[in-house]
């Protein structure tokens, strides 16, 4: 198992714990709510598999909920895609959502090759 006193030592958990406020801040007056509730879903999922995965206490277990995290993350930023040609956010908010998840994306890789 990795080194991590608690799940809150994770700085991916972290992480995409503030990519969840910012989406839920971005997106709190979208009007098209099955989008909005489907881009929340995406990024809730990223932060609650790195949690789940953590819980379950064994490496090979970790790293399968890091897989799906990490799915999820790629799901995030093909929603972002899609809110930037619906025109729902602007370009900068795009770039700093799209931003903060390949960063995660990439903590994911790094944690899961350092579990196996």
């Amino acid at each position: 198992m990795a080194k991590f006193e608690t799940l809150e030592d994770i700085v991916a958990w972290q992480k995409s714990r503030i990519l969840v406020n910012d989406i839920y801040q971005t997106f709190k007056s979208c009007r098209d709510y099955s989008f909005r509730d489907q881009i929340q879903r995406a990024a809730v999922s990223v932060m609650n598999n790195i949690a789940e995965g953590y819980e379950r206490k064994g490496n090979r277990e970790f790293t399968r909920f890091l897989y799906i995290a990490k799915g999820s993350c790629g799901e995030t930023r093909s929603m972002l895609y899609l809110t930037l040609d619906l025109k729902y956010i602007s370009e900068k908010e795009f770039k700093n959502l799209y931003n903060q998840s390949v960063e995660i994306s990439k903590m994911l890789s790094g944690l899961i090759k350092t579990l196996k």
